[in-house]
């Protein structure tokens, strides 16, 4: 434990001396006895409960934790990375970054919360800001450079719930219609298939089984840093997704006449036969279709993702199926998000309870006299 010893000293002759978790000897010079015993207690406190740090890791700037804090993400997909870097960059090193992780506060968060909201940041950008921070002060608190996360428990901005559209296979085929060609056969695959966009303009000849009327789902693209970047799926699973013949006949001659031969060919691609770009399509073709097609302005690529989930839903899909084509990484985010569309089997299962108790009550001896029945209508007691 601590214990405290007077030095000939006359700045702070008094020390209080202890051994660390680590095994490693600690101390703290004080001028006053008073300041020394309060620091002995609190620090022997600390060690019992398992909360003490090393107060010289704590003097750390926020900048300097950022760059530590980043290197751990090294394994998240390129575009979430590089939205992590730009929150550091525009929200939290500006504000924080001078400052040492000890001073952070519970209110200054607060304050800097509030103040993101009344620049007119939209709420999502604000909680991701304050989750970027939240997820550094965390990190800080395992590694023992901080007692507690001045982050956990503050405020957080309501974030609306935005508005998912559903299209009937009226308005795809209007949209299909209405695109620029070949871009038709991509309308259905996202509307059909249910892909990501990522997963679409990912989509290699070689992962084509038509035969099978299968496609193979390995990788995604995303933009990130300026330029696209290959990688695993969302989820960083694989999946095979069957698809309607039609789509597969459509895709057979899109092969056929707009791809190339190589196995490893871009199944989409644009008029210059580079990757898509999800910024470029929807300014320079996607919007256009969607006014083409007389669909509501705002309609998103994403929407065709959505518009599968309803369509299979709409056929009758076990929510696990569901789950399995759309690559959903379980069956909690399909639910959340679409468990709305499933039919309610509510009423059929209260007429279904009534049913088994009149079965019940068919099969037992007849009373002489039946129950006491409440008439509503009359607001009175009949007797059957």
């Amino acid at each position: 434990m601590a214990h405290i010893e007077k030095r000939h000293s006359r700045g702070k002759p008094w020390r209080v001396r202890y051994r660390a978790p680590s095994g490693r000897e600690r101390s703290r010079s004080f001028a006053r006895k008073a300041d020394a015993e309060k620091f002995k207690s609190t620090t022997e406190a600390d060690l019992v409960r398992g909360e003490w740090h090393d107060p010289r890791l704590a003097r750390a700037t926020v900048a300097e934790w950022s760059e530590r804090w980043l290197r751990t993400k090294a394994h998240l997909k390129p575009y979430t990375r590089a939205g992590y870097e730009s929150l550091l960059r525009v929200h939290i090193v500006p504000r924080w970054g001078d400052l040492e992780l000890r001073h952070i506060d519970r209110l200054g968060v607060e304050e800097w919360v509030a103040d993101l909201q009344a620049t007119g940041l939209s709420a999502s950008r604000v909680r991701q800001a304050r989750q970027v921070l939240n997820s550094m002060m965390k990190l800080a608190v395992g590694a023992g450079y901080l007692s507690v996360n001045p982050v956990e428990g503050a405020s957080i901005p309501r974030q609306p719930q935005g508005e998912t559209r559903f299209l009937s296979v009226g308005e795809v085929e209007r949209m299909a219609e209405a695109i620029r060609p070949p871009y038709e056969v991509l309308v259905y695959t996202l509307a059909y298939g249910g892909l990501r966009w990522g997963e679409a303009a990912a989509l290699r000849r070689q992962r084509c089984d038509l035969l099978r009327s299968r496609l193979e789902v390995t990788e995604s693209v995303s933009e990130a840093w300026g330029g696209l970047q290959f990688g695993t799926t969302k989820t960083h699973r694989r999946r095979t997704v069957m698809i309607p013949g039609f789509l597969r006949d459509l895709l057979a001659t899109h092969l056929a006449t707009e791809v190339a031969d190589d196995p490893a060919a871009l199944v989409f691609t644009s008029s210059e036969g580079d990757p898509l770009r999800n910024s470029n399509f929807r300014r320079r073709i996607w919007n256009e279709a969607v006014t083409e097609a007389g669909l509501e302005p705002g309609l998103r690529i994403h929407d065709l993702r959505h518009t599968c989930a309803s369509l299979l839903i709409a056929e009758g899909a076990h929510p696990r199926a569901v789950m399995e084509h759309l690559g959903h990484s379980s069956i909690t985010v399909t639910m959340d998000r679409y468990g709305h569309l499933f039919p309610s089997d509510m009423e059929a299962l209260a007429e279904a309870l009534g049913a088994a108790r009149g079965r019940a009550l068919a099969a037992l001896p007849r009373p002489s006299r039946g129950p006491r029945v409440v008439d509503l209508r009359a607001d009175r007691q009949i007797s059957q």
